[in-house]
């Protein structure tokens, strides 16, 4: 009877600990798959955001042409309320961006931790991975810092745009039009531009999904 409790307690331990994971890869895991959620959230608000953008600047430019007073007003309307949603749009992306950053900053400390722990009992085998793990955390910190600033970059000129357009609206000189426009144009290349880095992020956070599933890989064997 005991032997067979035996056995039966330690079946149950091997299981438990092939399918158990380390908190800290769960855990990055968990947030990197909610990076991905957020970075195809974002190129489809983008993506509308873009449309309604040139949609704009085709009303803008019909009503030009018609001398359309009333068009234009609405125009310039619907222009003030997309840029109040793209500018409070921005603040949240910069402070999910800063967020990252910070993240990644403690997984790279964890990394350098593991390594020293490694170092100490004399693991070359988990030694090895986990140097490598902290160069993988390295670039995607790097990755992150420079999508931060960019996130940074694009609000700046977003508020600039607004800051010079807001007296041009209600203006009908022909000049003033003409620099309306182009601000428009403006927005539409910021916008594109902002779609590509969306798609550069997720597929950042498709290689690091890819770098955890390795690590969790990797743990697993070094348990036994």
């Amino acid at each position: 009877m005991n032997r067979i409790t035996t056995a039966l307690a330690a079946s149950f331990f091997i299981a438990s600990a092939a399918y158990a994971q380390p908190p800290r890869n769960r855990q990055e895991r968990a947030q990197d798959r909610q990076e991905v959620r957020q970075d195809q959230r974002a190129i489809r608000d983008d993506r509308k955001d873009l449309a309604e953008l040139q949609a704009v600047l085709s009303r803008f430019d019909n009503a030009w042409a018609q001398r359309n007073e009333r068009e234009m007003s609405a125009v310039e309307s619907r222009l003030r309320e997309l840029l109040r949603q793209e500018l409070a749009e921005g603040k949240k992306e910069m402070a999910q961006s800063q967020a990252e950053v910070r993240r990644d900053n403690r997984e790279v400390h964890g990394d350098r931790r593991e390594l020293g722990r490694d170092e100490m009992w004399g693991k070359p085998v988990a030694f090895a991975n986990d140097r490598r793990d902290l160069r993988d955390d390295r670039r995607d910190r790097r990755d992150d810092v420079q999508d931060a600033r960019a996130e940074a970059a694009s609000h700046r000129t977003r508020s600039a745009i607004a800051w010079e357009l807001s007296p041009l609206m209600g203006s009908r000189r022909p000049a003033d039009l003409q620099r309306m426009r182009s601000l428009i144009v403006d927005l539409i290349g910021l916008a594109q531009q902002e779609i590509q880095q969306d798609h550069s992020e997720l597929r950042e956070d498709h290689r690091e999904n890819r770098e955890d599933r390795r690590e969790t890989r990797e743990d697993r064997r070094q348990r036994f």
